[in-house]
């Protein structure tokens, strides 16, 4: 065979080994429980912003915008784009939307001091650069980060379900409702009450996705995949530097896809038998107290660094654009949070839910039982009593979380809500709270296997998250505050 043959069928065998996309979507659609995920998420997805866009514009029309347009938004960003572009705008560009759009126009120089540069701070830049990529290619602002919260929204929902159905074993031991938990986990996800953030111009989805793609790396073994996506969640969000501590657990202890732990768990010492989370994580070596890690440490736990280093480049980039690299911490002082000690929010919380309620069924505003609170004693004792619920509500989901799916799940969501729980607001020390509970992906998780082993409290529970969305969603596109 003369040179010029051997290369023209080197070159069509790489062609052929070359997958196309029609081969990629091929697979795919022969790959049963990816397509089963792909159309859960399609429905849940679909469904769900239905209800967003339907209940937000409902609400404008119905009640109008309010008067906080004029405060909160004085450049009109959110505004101006004709009767039907300002309705279509309302359920998905309020409040902090303001800021995101404001960053991904002017960015945080110091120089600037319209909108507050310090307090501009406390927004991580990794969602406004995304905007502002998308806007360079003459997008509308608020269209980009309705497409970029919509596509990490889709993500999120895929992973989620791919997660639900890794850990089905431990999640639904009833084998007749095993089908079911990874879609109800998806619609949990998609109609909780705080769910509308994820397609507004917010950074909820965003972190979502890059949190639940962590997770589903670290399950496989592939950390350097899950440092980079932890130092963009890191980037994303304050929150997203505890990110470190889960995919720590799931290093050392599992478990894990990709090869079996080199240490066994003396059954003894946990006080009984239990199952190996995963079929990889079966034991392979000598036994071990419950408490001692399962693998040996690699080079590649050198991707740990990672995560902090996101945050570390943020830090960076507003101390060498003539600011102070301490600028994201000290901008919470612009809302009165600060740090009362571990968990305290919660105490504190429950003290102001209490005068709240107490406030609420008073029905008179000459005595104000929360003083610490300004504006209208109704309105700050409903915001009270609302976010305590929430609180309520999550207390539950973290005791199912910590008991049923594997460790690292529960202990992300108990350092998650040690953030919001340990630095209250005055006014109203939950601030928030709902808009981090939603993002904690393991919740929903368990809440899929609780509905999937009760089949008749399904309608009702995704018809009660559903009818909150659709109030919530009202507040905000009328201007009121939410979370």
């Amino acid at each position: 065979m003369s040179t010029d043959t051997a290369e023209i069928a080197s070159a069509d065998a790489v062609e052929l080994a070359r997958p196309t996309r029609a081969g990629r979507y091929a697979r795919l659609r022969a790959d049963a429980a990816r397509m089963t995920a792909v159309r859960d998420c399609w429905r849940a997805l679909w469904v769900s912003r239905a209800i967003v866009v339907c209940a937000g514009v409902g609400a404008v029309v119905a009640f109008g915008v309010g008067r906080a347009r004029s405060a909160f938004d004085p450049a009109g960003l959110t505004s101006g784009f004709g009767w039907l572009g300002d309705l279509l705008a309302a359920p998905v560009a309020r409040w902090d939307a303001v800021w995101y759009l404001v960053i991904a126009r002017y960015g945080y120089r110091p120089d600037l001091a319209a909108f507050g540069t310090g307090p501009r701070a406390a927004f991580f830049p990794l969602y406004p650069l995304g905007v502002r990529a998308l806007s360079e290619l003459s997008v509308p602002p608020i269209l980009a980060g309705v497409a970029l919260s919509l596509a990490a929204l889709a993500a999120a929902l895929y992973g989620i379900h791919r997660l639900t159905t890794l850990e089905l074993g431990r999640l639904a031991p009833r084998g007749e409702h095993r089908g079911d938990v990874a879609r109800l986990a998806v619609l949990a996800t998609a109609l909780a009450p705080m769910a509308f953030f994820f397609s507004a111009v917010y950074s909820e989805s965003l972190y979502l996705a890059l949190s639940v793609g962590l997770f589903w790396c670290a399950r496989q073994g592939r950390w350097g995949l899950a440092g980079v996506l932890g130092a963009l969640a890191a980037a994303t969000r304050s929150a997203g530097l505890v990110l470190v501590v889960p995919m720590l657990v799931l290093y050392l202890y599992g478990p894990r896809e990709d090869r079996a732990p080199d240490f066994a768990v003396n059954r003894r010492s946990m006080g009984g038998d239990k199952r190996p989370h995963g079929h990889a994580d079966r034991p392979g070596g000598p036994a071990r107290p419950w408490w001692a890690p399962r693998y040996r440490l690699r080079r590649d736990v050198l991707w740990m660094a990672a995560l902090p280093a996101g945050l570390g480049v943020y830090m960076a980039y507003l101390a060498l654009a003539g600011g102070s690299a301490l600028m994201p911490f000290h901008a919470q002082e612009a809302w009165n949070r600060h740090f009362a000690g571990p968990y305290v929010a919660a105490w504190d919380g429950a003290r102001a839910a209490w005068d709240g309620l107490r406030q609420l069924l008073s029905f008179q505003r000459t005595h104000v039982y929360f003083k610490v609170a300004g504006g209208s004693p109704f309105v700050d004792a409903g915001h009270n009593v609302t976010l305590f619920a929430f609180l309520l509500a999550a207390v539950p989901m973290v005791v199912g979380v910590l008991r049923r799916l594997p460790a690292a799940y529960g202990i992300y969501v108990l350092a998650a809500l040690a953030l919001p729980l340990s630095y209250p607001v005055a006014p109203q020390p939950l601030m928030s709270l709902p808009r981090f509970e939603v993002v904690l992906f393991p919740l929903a998780m368990w809440l899929g296997a609780w509905l999937a082993e009760r089949p008749r409290a399904r309608l009702p529970a995704l018809g009660a998250m559903a009818l909150l969305m659709a109030l919530f969603v009202g507040e905000f596109a009328t201007w009121h505050w939410v979370a």
